[in-house]
C-alpha cells in the first residue's frame, strides 16, 4: 500500500482528519527536546490534542538507542496505552524513526502519525516505512518496515532550522536528484542553500519525496530496485559512525551522505565511467556547502570496520550502490578494500 504524504497549508484541519480515520482510545505526541521547544506550541492547542500525552526523549542521533525505546514504552505503559491508542512522532528522523519502531513493537503494534518538522526527516527518515533505533555502536541495526497511517508535511516548521540541519536534509534531495533525471538533479545543485526561497524549497521537497515513493512503491522491502536509495551510504553510515565515536560535535546525517556521495561517485567515476563533469559539479556543490570531514589514512581500517557491518552487505562482501550516470544504476556491487582506500584518498585530498 503506497504511504499517505500530506502537504498542507492547515495542520490542525489535516492531523484531525488523519487522526479521526484511526485508533485512537488514547493520543500520545513523541518530542525530543528541541521540537518541545520549538514545534510542539504551535499545536498543543489543537482541540483535538486536548487531553494527549507527551512523551520527550533526549535529541541527537546519540540517544536514537534502546535506553530511549525503553522509555517511549514505559510511557505508553504509564499512560495506559491500549492497542487502540495511537502515537504521533513530531520531530526529525531520529523521533520517526524510533517512534515508528516503538509503535509497530508496542501491544504488537498500533497506530502512528509521523509529522516530521526537519528537512530529512521529510525527504528521507519519516517517509518509506522504516523504523528503527541504533543498537552497539551501529545505525539502524534493530527495526521493523511499517508504515505510518501517514505522513503530514507542514513546510513552516523548516523556518525553525539553523543551517546545519537544513543542509543535513538537503544532501538527501541531492541523492534522490542524482539517482533520478538530470533535471532534477540540476533543479537542486541550483537551489541557493545559503538564502533560501522557502516556497521553492517546499516544491523541491515535494518532488524529492515523490522519486523516494516512486522506488519504495516498487520495492517495499529493499529487494532490488530500494537499494537506489542506499547512495551515498555505505561510506556515509561508516563517517558517521567513526564521527559519534570520536567527535565530541558529531557531524549530523546528511553531512555523512554528503561525504558518502563524494566516494561513492568517485567509484562510480572509475568503475562504469560516470560523466566527469558531473562528477565534479556535485562534487564541487558538496565542497562549498558542506566542507570536508577530518580524518587521515590512519583512520582508513577503522572506517572500512565499520562498513563490514553494514546490513547491505553478503557473503563477506561490502555491497555499494553506484551510477554509470545520472539515474542510471548500478546496484549490488561490491567493493575491495583497496578500491575504498582509494575512495577515502579523494575524499581527504578531493
Amino acid at each position: 500500500m503506497e504511504q499517505k504524504i500530506i502537504n498542507t497549508n492547515s495542520l490542525e484541519l489535516t492531523l484531525t482528519e488523519a487522526i479521526s480515520e484511526c485508533e485512537h482510545e488514547s493520543i500520545f505526541i513523541l518530542t525530543d527536546d528541541n521540537t518541545e521547544k520549538f514545534c510542539w506550541p504551535s499545536i498543543s492547542d489543537f482541540l483535538v490534542l486536548r487531553n494527549a500525552t507527551v512523551i520527550k526523549i533526549p535529541s541527537g542521533d546519540s540517544h536514537k538507542d534502546i535506553q530511549s525505546l525503553m522509555h517511549v514504552w514505559e510511557q505508553l505503559e504509564a499512560g495506559h496505552a491500549t492497542r487502540h491508542s495511537l502515537l504521533i512522532n513530531l520531530g526529525g528522523g531520529m523521533v520517526t524513526d524510533l517512534g515508528g519502531f516503538a509503535a509497530s513493537t508496542f501491544k504488537r503494534g498500533i497506530d502512528f502519525i509521523n509529522i516530521p518538522t526537519t528537512l530529512l526527516a521529510m525527504v528521507d527518515a519519516s517517509v518509506g516505512g522504516k523504523t528503527g533505533i541504533n543498537f552497539n555502536g551501529l545505525k539502524n541495526e534493530v527495526g521493523v518496515f511499517n508504515n505510518a497511517h501517514c505522513v503530514i508535511f507542514n513546510t513552516p516548521f523548516l523556518k525553525t532550522l539553523d543551517q546545519k540541519n537544513l543542509l543535513s536534509g538537503y544532501a538527501e534531495m541531492l541523492k534522490h536528484g542524482l539517482i533520478d533525471t538530470e533535471k532534477t538533479w540540476a533543479e537542486m545543485l541550483n537551489f541557493d542553500l545559503s538564502n533560501p526561497n522557502w516556497e521553492a524549497l517546499s516544491k523541491l521537497v515535494m518532488k524529492s519525496v515523490k522519486v523516494k515513493q516512486r522506488i519504495v512503491k516498487s520495492d517495499p522491502k529493499e529487494h532490488g530496485l530500494r537499494k537506489a536509495l542506499n547512495l551515498g551510504h555505505t561510506f556515509g553510515h561508516a563517517f558517521e559512525e567513526f564521527s559519534l565515536k570520536h567527535d565530541s560535535d558529531p557531524i549530523l546525517h546528511g553531512y555523512a551522505v554528503a561525504y558518502g556521495l563524494v566516494a561513492e561517485l568517485y567509484l562510480s567515476s572509475v568503475r562504469f565511467q560516470f560523466p566527469a563533469d558531473q562528477l565534479r559539479q556535485t562534487v564541487n556543490f558538496i565542497r562549498e556547502y558542506y566542507g570536508m570531514l577530518s580524518f587521515t589514512c590512519d583512520n582508513y581500517d577503522e572506517l572500512i570496520d565499520f562498513m563490514r557491518h553494514d546490513k547491505k552487505n553478503h557473503d563477506g562482501q561490502i555491497i555499494t550502490t553506484l551510477l554509470a550516470g545520472i539515474g542510471r544504476l548500478r546496484l549490488d556491487q561490491s567493493v575491495s578494500e583497496e578500491e575504498i582506500k582509494e575512495a577515502l584518498d579523494f575524499c581527504r585530498e578531493g
